[in-house]
């Protein structure tokens, strides 16, 4: 598989006038307020955050570098799961945003909030942004390992 790079530091934040507030892949440090506060709504009486950050293990091995990269189309194929769980739950407001290029261990990777009128209906549109997007976004995690190896996940 080709994999295709961009520069995303000059890359707009995508939002709308709609549920769907913020949307981007980024090469820069991600932001818990920045996004926590795109979903703030005065009708939303839940809100669910999920923040997935670099650990420094995975499957036994001993994780020492890793790096995410994204096809041109990533930012685009976000909106589309953002979209379509705002179609499919109450949703006031969404916002997702992952990152690209190398992080360290502990370095936030990905950051998605869902605001709803109740918390299960967020902790469920939540659950469901943060699979959906692992699932259908062309973005690659390259782990490198204490004992040399590597591995691309999500290609």
């Amino acid at each position: 598989m080709e994999r295709m790079s961009r520069t995303y530091e000059d890359s707009p934040v995508s939002a709308g006038p709609g549920p769907v507030r913020l949307v981007a892949v980024r090469d820069t440090a991600l932001s818990l307020d920045e996004v926590f506060a795109a979903v703030g709504d005065p009708a939303a009486g839940g809100t669910a955050l999920f923040v997935g950050t670099v650990r420094d293990h995975d499957g036994g091995a001993s994780v020492t570098g890793l790096g995410y990269s994204a096809h041109p189309s990533a930012e685009d194929g976000l909106r589309r799961v953002a979209e379509k769980v705002a179609a499919d739950f109450p949703v006031r407001a969404l916002a997702a945003v992952h990152r690209v290029g190398e992080l360290a261990v502990g370095d936030l990777a990905v950051v998605v909030a869902v605001s709803c009128p109740h918390r299960a209906e967020a902790f469920a549109a939540c659950r469901r942004l943060i699979d959906d997007l692992k699932r259908d976004v062309p973005i690659w995690k390259h782990q490198v390992f204490s004992d040399g190896t590597e591995e691309w996940v999500g290609a």
